[in-house]
């Protein structure tokens, strides 16, 4: 599964930037957050659509 994860302002809680992961880069990504003071917003990525 994958996730994208917003980086948050300080200021006003507008998403600053965005990447999305692998579920196993996601605990590394929060524990430097929470190490230097980010706030981060996680949500599922959207698949692609798929063809049939």
């Amino acid at each position: 599964m994958r996730f994208e994860i917003m980086r948050l302002d300080d200021v006003d809680g507008t998403a600053v930037d965005s990447t999305v992961v692998d579920a196993d880069s996601v605990n590394r990504i929060v524990q430097q957050a929470a190490a230097t003071g980010q706030r981060l917003y996680i949500r599922p990525a959207e698949s692609p659509a798929t063809a049939s």
